[in-house]
């Protein structure tokens, strides 16, 4: 069974820096791209970036391009989020994502809370 655990989140200063991993069993980590999601209050989930199965080729929302960086270990089976200079706008639950076609489904991890004070 799939299962994704994100981890890393906290309380920051405006400017401040987290890190953020998601720890993935039950399938096979390499095959599959990998996301990371994020929703603030009152507000629709978006998302933050991505990367695929390779990790050769990654993709970021416009708000976050320069200061966010994801990337991922096939070999442990995580995928991290690199975030800096936050913003308090970047505050919301971050989740770990990825699509399952042998499912035909998507997956979330439980989340993890980021809170970044001006």
């Amino acid at each position: 069974q799939v299962q994704l655990v994100e981890s890393g989140g906290g309380l920051v200063q405006s400017g401040g820096s987290l890190r953020l991993s998601c720890a993935a069993t039950g399938f096979t980590f390499r095959m599959f791209a990998m996301d990371w999601f994020r929703q603030a209050p009152g507000k629709e989930r978006e998302l933050v970036a991505r990367i695929i199965h390779s990790g050769r080729e990654t993709t970021y929302a416009d708000s976050v391009k320069g200061r966010f960086t994801i990337s991922r270990d096939n070999a442990k089976a995580t995928v991290t989020l690199q975030m800096d200079s936050l913003k308090p706008e970047d505050t919301g639950m971050y989740y770990c994502h990825t699509y399952y076609p042998p499912d035909a489904r998507d997956y979330w991890g439980q989340g993890t809370q980021v809170t970044v004070s001006s």
